[in-house]
């Protein structure tokens, strides 16, 4: 087991992410803990620095490639990166109403152009390093097309895919690479829903799980398990199955 001493991890100022920067908070840890909201960020900044970690706390738009870019750089300049944690993502709300055209371009440019503006430049800075690891967010949603939510399954499915083929390039760089695939977890983006969320968990056992498949370095981190076995069998139905069901399923806002 491999156990990373400097972070990076984008999303920290809430959900997954904030848990994140939580477990990563011991004692002689540098935390790099990037985010859009400076109050939130501040607020668990302070907590990760109370837990005895050494925090920098980055107020970062990941949509931002140069910004990203040149945060990732001066952040391994003072100190060598061991894992990068793209997290920052959206969901598309409620599911109230159709997405709009701002709303589909905003999930995509977010949740998938913020992972390229994440892991791209952590990518040569590690082969610079010799060594790293990546992880990269993604969800239960990406493995089967929903249509109360097209854009956020469509990013997250791109990311799973991408950084599930990354790994095998990368080997040979010495640099580990872990998509995570979470269901429903408590955070900001979960309280707005209106619809039952099964098998919803708190975001403290989410960062433990995740953690810990981190360190064995495990190609795909899913859960929940029920959770992630039903998706599965949903996704490897006949595509005129699926929709039979999707079209009898409870709509988000029901």
């Amino acid at each position: 087991m491999t156990i990373p001493k400097t972070i990076f991890i984008t999303g920290a100022s809430s959900g997954i992410g904030a848990a994140l920067a939580k477990y990563y908070a011991n004692p002689g840890n540098v935390l790099f803990l990037a985010g859009r909201n400076s109050a939130r960020l501040q607020t668990i900044s302070d907590q990760c620095i109370q837990r005895g970690a050494d925090v920098h706390q980055l107020q970062l738009d990941v949509t931002d490639q140069t910004a990203c870019n040149q945060e990732i750089v001066k952040a391994n300049q003072l100190s060598k990166l061991d894992l990068v944690i793209a997290n920052a993502g959206i969901s598309g709300g409620t599911g109230e109403q159709d997405e709009s055209d701002n709303q589909t371009r905003e999930i995509i440019d977010i949740n998938l152009n913020g992972v390229l503006n994440t892991v791209l430049p952590s990518i040569e800075i590690m082969k610079s390093n010799g060594q790293g690891q990546i992880a990269i967010m993604s969800s239960l949603a990406s493995f089967k097309g929903l249509p109360s939510a097209p854009a956020y399954c469509a990013s997250k499915a791109a990311v799973r895919t991408w950084g599930e083929s990354l790994r095998g390039t990368l080997k040979k760089s010495n640099i580990k690479v872990s998509v995570i695939t979470p269901g429903f977890v408590k955070s900001g983006i979960t309280a707005v829903n209106k619809f039952p969320m099964p098998f919803i968990m708190e975001s403290t056992k989410a960062a433990a799980i995740i953690g810990k498949g981190l360190e064995r370095n495990k190609a795909r981190i899913s859960f929940p398990k029920p959770m992630y076995l039903t998706v599965l069998f949903f996704a490897a139905l006949p595509l005129y199955l699926s929709e039979f069901i999707s079209d009898r399923l409870p709509n988000k806002n029901t």
